[in-house]
């Protein structure tokens, strides 16, 4: 990778490396700091995106569509990732789905809403207490290699991902 790869916008290296990876099929939940994501993924014929009601839905999506031979993803913020602990104890890490979840993270760096710092301080441990292999990107250097390296393990293992984007990263405001 050269200097000039890290002109890239960091959402362009993302759609980049999905498709390498043979990902095709993305849901999400919106959320204000993964736009340009979301909407690069909608401009690309490659992707199927879908936008359920809930975290719980989109995780349900895609661990359907693993089951089919289908490669997928889920878009959340932190907030969002709290709704999920029981999907992924009751399904996802038992029955071995490699669950790739992108998050922006939220509750850091100057938020203003108490109830975002909570759920953010509870992530990783969560996280942990489930055996979910997790990386937070706060250099754009580190996108392809993070998110490549995240989604290869989670396929190669068959265990879930979570790849945390920090505001060091999107330096984008909640």
């Amino acid at each position: 990778m050269t200097s000039k790869d890290y002109d890239e916008p960091w959402h362009e290296t993302v759609v980049r490396v999905l498709r390498a990876n043979g990902v095709d099929l993305v849901t999400y939940i919106p959320d204000n700091v993964l736009r340009d994501l979301i909407q690069a993924l909608h401009d690309d014929p490659y992707f199927t995106v879908i936008c359920p009601a809930r975290e719980e839905e989109a995780v349900a999506i895609v661990a359907g569509a693993y089951m089919a031979g289908r490669r997928g993803v889920v878009l959340m913020q932190t907030s969002g990732f709290a709704t999920l602990p029981n999907a992924l104890a009751s399904m996802i890490v038992p029955f071995q789905i490699p669950l790739v979840m992108v998050i922006s993270e939220r509750g850091v760096l100057g938020e203003f809403q108490l109830g975002q710092a909570i759920v953010c301080r509870t992530m990783r441990p969560v996280l942990e207490t489930l055996g979910i292999e997790h990386r937070a990107i706060e250099e754009r250097s580190h996108v392809e290699f993070v998110v490549n390296g995240m989604i290869q393990q989670a396929f190669a293992t068959q265990s879930p991902a979570a790849i945390i984007l920090s505001p060091l990263l999107t330096k984008r405001q909640h």
